[in-house]
């Protein structure tokens, strides 16, 4: 049976999309063999999985979600992570250091102080319990530079764009690392000043027409005009 609604059709909760065999992603839900929107938004489909981007809205964790949270609180099991969302996370001094924490011979402080940052993977979550964070895997660990961006988590798919087309384009142009958090937070770190704002204005220029299409184009013109093409 077929997806039954255009690509980036705006659609309402409670809306069929698709009927058949198909698998459920973010903001969609599937009753009878048919998916349903559960929120307001663009609807979208790839490799066979509905989902909708929410026009707005929090971040609620999922299990594998890349996310950048800022140091608020310590604990004896761990640091508290502010991840810009109803649910605070806790990044475990076991997933730290590797190996049992010894309060007599480790510092945390050492290796994790009140507002460090750090890129991270959700773990577990299961909304009785504040979120489990690793920092185990390449590119993750504490931010030593960089700049943060903060846009509405409900965006972030248009930055990452499909297939990772967006945030590619961003890379290119630029010469920046772009390091997408699915709360909301993007990691900017350049080769020059000029290069980190060129990406920094084009992520909110993304985040402000993020409903309109032929983005890709006009994000790739604006960075060209800007003269930061990678030589």
């Amino acid at each position: 049976m077929p997806y039954l609604v255009a690509r980036r059709q705006l659609v309402l909760p409670g809306e069929l999309l698709a009927d058949g065999d198909y698998s459920v992603g973010r903001n969609a839900y599937k009753e009878g063999g048919k998916v349903y929107a559960s929120v307001v938004g663009l609807s979208n489909v790839e490799a066979r999985t509905v989902s909708v981007v929410a026009l707005k809205g929090c971040y609620i964790p999922m299990v594998g979600d890349l996310v950048i949270g800022k140091v608020i609180d310590l604990r004896l099991s761990g640091w508290v992570m502010d991840i810009n969302s109803p649910y605070t996370a806790v990044l475990s001094t076991s997933e730290a250091f590797g190996r049992a924490f010894n309060s007599r011979k480790d510092e945390m402080t050492d290796f994790l102080d009140i507002g460090d940052l750090v890129v991270a993977k959700v773990a577990a979550f299961d909304r009785t319990r504040d979120a489990a964070l690793t920092i185990r895997g390449s590119g993750l660990g504490k931010i030593s530079e960089g700049h943060i961006v903060k846009i509405t988590p409900t965006k972030i798919p248009r930055v990452i764009g499909r297939r990772g087309s967006m945030v590619s384009l961003l890379q290119r142009e630029t010469g920046c690392q772009v390091t997408v958090g699915q709360n909301g937070l993007i990691l900017v770190s350049g080769r020059s000043p000029e290069a980190e704002a060129a990406v920094i204005q084009a992520i909110y220029t993304i985040e402000q027409e993020a409903h309109t299409t032929g983005l890709t184009d006009k994000i790739a013109q604006l960075l060209r005009q800007r003269s930061v093409m990678r030589s």
